[in-house]
């Protein structure tokens, strides 16, 4: 069963400030040589980014707002995964579903959620508030197939584990290093109205180069900080300060957003 209704995450992750911070646990996941070779070798992320993204997004809220459908969504997700199997670039076989590398994809939601919570929202979480948002973010990962044999039990279990793994198994991966690259070609958007999406295809040499420069401070900048060390990401004391001050304005601008611009649709329609 997906987390219950006014738990941490029913409440937080349909806020619109959640997309602010994906980039930094996909380039995260993607940073387990495993699972970069499986992206790499079998997602559409590069032809179709707008349409993986959007289904990725879909999937994940689905997990938490979709009632008994959130179980049909795991399963699904496992039958994807089934087929999806090779050799990293270390010559060493993968399969998505060896339990270490799919549990490493789910775990990363955790550290990154609670950075960019305390940057975004302008507070951490209460001891507390990571206690439940872990058990919460445990039980999505059994509504995926994950074992609690395969998931660190509790907080304290957890950053021992996400240690281990930052230092003995992550590294700038082909596909990690193509997610902070600001010259890596991605094309406009294919949704929306079709008068817009002309628009952008005449614009967008213009507004990309920006675009993927923002993309590459909040990517690097909502990475825990170990993480981003340990795959060799620069980042500075002025950064730190620009993270601090967006953050401000967001933590500002957003609350004061009418429901549905605050709200992504699917949270939208399942808290009424």
């Amino acid at each position: 069963m997906p987390p219950p209704p006014g738990g941490i995450l029913w409440e937080t992750l349909g806020d619109i400030r959640t997309l602010l911070s994906l980039p930094a646990a996909f380039t995260l996941q993607v940073a387990h040589p495993a699972v970069g070779a499986g992206v790499g070798d079998h997602s559409v992320f590069r032809t179709d980014p707008w349409g993986r993204g959007e289904r990725s997004l879909r999937s994940m809220l689905t997990w938490v707002y979709g009632g008994t459908a959130a179980a049909e969504e795991g399963r699904r997700l496992r039958e994807v995964h089934e087929s999806i199997h090779g050799t990293d670039a270390h010559g060493r076989p993968y399969h998505a579903l060896d339990p270490p590398t799919y549990a490493w994809v789910h775990a990363t939601g955790f550290p990154v959620a609670r950075r960019s919570h305390r940057f975004l929202n302008r507070r951490p979480f209460t001891r507390a508030e990571e206690d439940r948002m872990y058990a919460e973010w445990r039980q999505v990962g059994r509504v995926l197939g994950i074992h609690d044999a395969d998931m660190p039990p509790n907080v304290d279990a957890f950053w021992p584990y996400y240690r281990r793994v930052v230092r003995d198994e992550l590294e700038l991966t082909a596909v990690a290093a193509e997610l902070v690259d600001v010259h890596a070609l991605v094309p406009p958007p294919d949704r929306g109205p079709r008068a817009l999406r002309r628009v952008l295809r005449v614009l967008w040499p213009v507004l990309w180069p920006p675009a993927a420069r923002f993309r590459r401070f909040l990517t690097i900048g909502l990475m825990p900080p170990d993480a981003r060390e340990a795959l060799g990401l620069p980042w500075s004391d002025r950064q730190e300060r620009r993270l601090r001050r967006f953050g401000r304005a967001t933590a500002t601008v957003v609350p004061l957003l009418p429901a549905r611009l605050r709200y992504l649709p699917q949270a939208r329609r399942a808290t009424g």
